[in-house]
């Protein structure tokens, strides 16, 4: 091979100001009960899954999600294994006060691994479902549980060499492809939601699929 087959690439100075690329999903602002489900998935192969650490406290927790203008956040060990959730209801409700009580600390002292809701509680929708749902179908889920997220996963069987040295709990393995919202389906929907409370959320839509 020629010694000059490989030429240096042409460089340009850097401009003042350069920004880093963050990606970001645009999802439609206005969708129906008819639309595709995944117009309202907030997808984390299109943007930042935004996560924190069991130990931190629920007052980092809260002012992260302030930063990034979000209501929820993905509780993560260091492997980057999801171990919760933790929203701004939870910041927000009894369970605080609880682990107050519990510990006999301030607000200040309360970790996120206390209020969160952990793993074991969770449940997810199959990412293969979803490609053939609807949003109406999403509202069923949402309302069937109770809750004002839901996680979506990608679900695949194991090669011969991660059967091997996978969990039998880890199999078949799921990977987080993606996220519901109550309230940004409410708003995709154009209801005027006034309260983040599940209750008045979900009232909202027993209306709108009343109709």
């Amino acid at each position: 091979m020629k010694r000059d087959y490989f030429l240096p690439l042409p460089e340009i100075a850097l401009a003042q100001g350069v920004r880093l690329h963050r990606p970001v999903q645009h999802l439609p602002e206005r969708v129906t009960l008819e639309s595709p489900a995944l117009d309202v998935m907030t997808d984390l192969r299109q943007c930042v899954a935004l996560t924190i650490e069991p130990e931190a406290s629920i007052e980092a927790a809260n002012a992260w999600m302030i930063r990034r203008g979000v209501r929820l956040l993905f509780v993560t060990d260091p492997q980057d294994h999801l171990v919760g959730l933790i929203s701004a209801t939870d910041i927000l409700g009894e369970k605080v006060v609880q682990a107050m009580q519990a510990r006999g600390v301030s607000r200040q002292e309360v970790l996120v691994r206390e209020i969160m809701t952990p793993h074991a509680y969770l449940e997810a929708i199959n990412m293969d479902d979803v490609r053939g749902a609807k949003v109406g179908h999403v509202l069923s889920t949402l309302k069937r549980a109770g809750r004002q997220h839901a996680i979506v996963v990608e679900v695949r069987e194991p090669t011969f060499h991660e059967s091997l040295v996978a969990l039998p709990e880890q199999i078949p393995l799921q990977t987080v492809r993606g996220l519901f919202s109550a309230t940004q389906i409410a708003r995709q929907l154009g209801l005027q939601v006034q309260s983040p409370e599940l209750g008045t959320t979900f009232a909202e839509f027993e209306a709108l699929l009343a109709h």
